[in-house]
């Protein structure tokens, strides 16, 4: 009886290391497991939109409260009112698990900004730190609510066309001899952060005739693992809305913001004032990931 009892318990044992072992268990089990996890996976997404989009309501909605509060739309260009768009683009931070890390002071003094372009982010970030506006597309004045949100904070409508640079550069000349500090990205396109692209320099020229000087401030997103960030960058050929989810589901990441010494225009041309721009660009932004990278990049600047 024991002899049996024995080799019962061995065959049992054997039978259950056979169905634990990977590719023989239960499928019927396996499923039931598969599902289960997925629901929790489902659940967890939905927990999460749910509270950034209640968070991105209440963002919005705090938006418009400060611009009817102060009365920002009957003025909607006036330095002063920066700061309640620096409010703005902090709430927003939070709302895409943002922590702005500024290096050095962030000067306030009348300018020309520009940052190298990673992502629609940018915006935020930059806002957050730097008292500007922006530029953006006339027909975004025309969007329901974000629109009359963009107005009512300041943001400076451009009208966009063929050949239209240079009545471009005469709006943000206007501007700019109003003490109204304009930010514009030159590159005039995104990347993934790793280097400059080519630095497009007539806007710049609206600096030279304003004499006013050129504000450079650097952007550097990285992850939790001390590398650069791959979700925060809007490139490739990902949709609007695909990369919105994206960020909605990213861990948190940090926004390096830093800005060099102001560049004088005094004596220059577009055509003097451009190349700079882009070298000091291409210096600013290594140094910047030199010093917040794990590991440093090989490659940290381009022309291309």
């Amino acid at each position: 009886m024991h002899v049996q009892n024995e080799q019962y318990r061995m065959v049992k044992i054997r039978e259950d290391d056979d169905l634990n072992r990977p590719g023989n268990s239960d499928p019927c089990m396996q499923s039931t497991i598969n599902n289960e996890t997925s629901e929790i996976r489902g659940l967890a997404k939905f927990l999460l939109y749910s509270r950034k989009m209640v968070a991105s309501v209440a963002a919005v909605s705090e938006g418009f409260y400060l611009v009817y509060r102060h009365g920002l739309y009957k003025n909607p260009n006036n330095p002063h009112n920066t700061r309640y768009v620096q409010y703005f683009c902090r709430q927003l931070c939070k709302v895409f698990n943002i922590e702005v890390q500024v290096h050095g002071t962030i000067p306030r003094e009348p300018a020309l900004w520009v940052s190298n372009h990673v992502s629609w982010l940018d915006i935020a970030v930059l806002g957050s730190s730097a008292r500007v506006f922006f530029l953006a597309k006339a027909e975004i004045e025309q969007w329901p609510l974000l629109g009359k949100l963009a107005k009512g904070g300041g943001t400076l409508f451009i009208k966009r066309g063929s050949g239209d640079s240079v009545r471009i550069r005469e709006q943000i000349t206007g501007f700019l001899k109003q003490d109204i500090p304009v930010l514009f990205f030159p590159e005039a396109t995104t990347s993934d952060g790793r280097a400059i692209k080519k630095v497009h320099g007539r806007i710049l020229g609206a600096a030279i005739e304003a004499k006013r000087p050129i504000q450079i401030c650097l952007i550097c997103y990285v992850n939790q693992q001390g590398e650069l960030d791959k979700v925060a960058p809007f490139i490739g050929q990902v949709g609007f809305a695909e990369h919105v989810r994206k960020v909605l589901e990213m861990p948190n990441v940090t926004a390096h913001l830093m800005a060099l010494p102001g560049i004088s225009t005094e004596g220059h041309t577009v055509d003097t004032l451009t190349p700079l721009v882009q070298e000091k660009m291409n210096e600013g932004l290594k140094y910047l990931q030199n010093k917040v990278l794990k590991t440093p990049l090989e490659v940290t600047a381009s022309v291309s």
